[in-house]
């Protein structure tokens, strides 16, 4: 509950009338002091009463690609039996990233959207419909649904917030890519293996369903657990892509959509390369190729069939630019070197860094297959540095185009 500027006005003045008519032995002071007291602590009891309002949000899809459309449903129902309610409310639409660039119409500006609710009739429901802003990619937070009371004599307000919020995850644009990179070791049966298990690399034990081979019970444990169990393997002839993605902000340029200042105004070529890895995983997913995406800052998401490919697009509407230095590239790349997770590796930065790129490629001995996609003012094309093939693109678009254009992987 706050008090405005004129009820703290009023409160003076009615304290100031009071001590003044009663020091003097004024009753009319004395009064107007009283009225304006009482006017005072009638706004506080008119505000006080909290209006019985049940909310119903549902935002649908709530994951879309860059640009594409979203909505938000909003339901207000009066749940009183005997007041109605006449309102001013207001629902909260927040990015998860900076909103500094220019909006087209039709398009909700972040921040609140006024919800009419005046004389809302006991039981009755209103509902609102309104769309929701993805010309950029982020996390998009819609709710609560903030409720304003103010007296008459505007002395004193109230804001409250009534329902849940929801989220809605803008994820970069994917572009049509055709070719994906399989590795070093492919199927005898076709350019990749789709079927996940059944070589003779043992992985686990699991419980046993009905269609299992029975030549993989494992006996001794299914005694000793009471249930049958079998052996699982798996194959590990599967190609495995990682996607090292660089969102320093030192790493990137700005673009025409920059902010001022900050890390902001370098979500240009982050975009792109944004871009770039949603149709690469894309891609890869859809030839059940396991893919693993990995954010310089330590965010990691691994998925391999279409289905699984969308916690890591969560991911990249997520992403944020960081203050990452050169040692958390060289901390990376050590971890990769260690932990071998793949035998294709993707990184995608900004302008081209030859000792950024140095250190990427210095993992020869443990990725076979070394790409780098970068982005910003250069000629779009493929080249080899240090035996690590070079994409450059302006843009998510122009490397899909650029990808394609690999003769073989």
């Amino acid at each position: 509950m706050h008090v405005t500027a004129r009820g703290y006005g009023v409160l003076v003045a009615g304290v100031l009338l009071l001590v003044a008519g009663f020091a003097f032995g004024y009753p009319e002071l004395a009064a107007l002091g009283c009225a304006a007291v009482v006017a005072l602590l009638g706004a506080v009891a008119f505000v006080a009463w909290r209006p019985a309002l049940v909310v119903e949000r549902v935002a649908d899809p709530d994951r879309v690609m860059r640009g594409e459309s979203s909505g938000v449903t909003l339901s207000i129902r009066n749940a009183s039996r005997f007041f109605g309610a006449s309102l001013i409310a207001r629902d909260r639409v927040t990015h998860g990233r900076a909103e500094a660039t220019a909006r087209p119409a039709g398009t909700v500006k972040p921040g609140t959207v006024a919800v009419p609710l005046i004389q809302l009739r006991p039981g009755r429901t209103t509902t609102v419909s309104y769309p929701v802003p993805t010309r950029r990619r982020g996390v998009i937070r819609i709710g609560p649904l903030e409720v304003s009371r103010r007296d008459p004599l505007g002395l004193v307000w109230v804001v409250r917030q009534y329902g849940d919020a929801v989220t809605v995850w803008v994820r970069p644009r994917v572009h049509p890519i055709v070719a994906v990179p399989v590795g070093l070791s492919r199927s005898m049966d076709g350019r990749v293996d789709r079927v996940p298990q059944g070589s003779i690399t043992f992985a686990s034990l699991r419980e046993y369903v009905v269609g299992d081979d029975l030549r993989h019970v494992h006996w001794r444990t299914s005694a000793k657990v009471g249930s049958l169990m079998v052996r699982e393997h798996v194959d590990t002839s599967l190609p495995r892509l990682v996607v090292l993605l660089d969102d320093r902000a030192a790493a990137h340029r700005p673009g025409n959509e920059s902010g001022s200042g900050g890390a902001a105004e370098s979500e240009g070529t982050f975009e792109a390369a944004c871009e770039a890895a949603a149709s690469v995983l894309v891609a890869a997913a859809r030839e059940d190729i396991a893919v693993e995406l990995r954010l310089l800052s330590g965010a990691v998401a691994s998925g391999r069939s279409e289905g699984e490919v969308g916690p890591l697009l969560d991911l990249l509407a997520e992403a944020e630019l960081t203050d990452g230095s050169d040692r958390d590239l060289r901390t990376a790349i050590e971890n990769l070197r260690v932990r071998r997770v793949g035998d294709t590796l993707l990184y995608l930065s900004g302008p081209p860094d030859q000792d950024a790129l140095g250190l990427v490629a210095s993992l020869r001995g443990a990725y076979p297959s070394i790409i780098a996609g970068v982005f910003g003012p250069v000629e779009s094309g493929l080249a080899t540095t240090a035996g690590m093939l070079v994409v450059s693109a302006a843009d998510g678009a122009d490397f899909a185009g650029a990808w394609d254009g690999v003769r073989a992987w």
